[in-house]
């Protein structure tokens, strides 16, 4: 069956009138036709005109009249829009060993005996933080330093009382001895 050419005049080359369907797959090469080696791209029914350009860039005839494949009409340009900012991650929660440790960490700048027990439960928050993968880690290892800081100033502090005593104690004896 043909059908009647279009109204206008104008012939589409790719409709001979001789055909009365399509071909079935235009990729397939028929028997006597070499594979094509470079797809062609586009529609095959569409009519052809070397002359017409596209709305974005005006020199598409040329460029297909000198040999150069034209641009895919149903290519995506540019960026793909944002997309809806999402929830995030659900926030990881702390260890609550690790606070403890920190905060008896930091009040053994005052009290100097908490700090020891800062930094060595700051130890175990860590074991359990690697355990159970919870948040925290910056937290254990902050109160770990500041406990033993603290504690290795407590030392030398009651190191340095001690020598004082003595040496209080010392000079009290050598001075008490010599005046009878």
């Amino acid at each position: 069956m043909s059908y009647p050419p279009p109204s206008g005049g104008w012939q589409d080359p790719a409709w001979s009138g001789q055909q009365s369907t399509p071909p079935a797959d235009p990729t397939l090469p028929v028997s006597g036709q070499p594979i094509p080696t470079q797809p062609t791209g586009g529609d095959p029914y569409a009519p052809t005109n070397p002359y017409a350009g596209t709305p974005g860039d005006p020199y598409a005839g040329l460029k297909q009249a000198s040999g150069q494949p034209a641009p895919d009409p149903y290519a995506a340009a540019g960026y793909p829009p944002p997309a809806y900012p999402g929830y995030g991650y659900a926030p990881q929660r702390t260890n609550s060993m690790a606070i403890v440790a920190l905060v008896l960490s930091l009040v053994g700048i005052a009290s100097c005996i908490t700090a020891p027990i800062g930094a060595i439960l700051g130890h175990v928050a860590r074991k359990q933080i690697r355990q159970t993968g919870e948040g925290g880690e910056g937290m254990a290892k902050a109160a770990i330093i500041v406990g033993w800081i603290l504690t290795g100033l407590l030392v030398l502090l009651i190191a340095f009382y001690v020598v004082v005593i003595i040496f209080a104690i010392a000079s009290e004896s050598g001075s008490s001895s010599s005046s009878f």
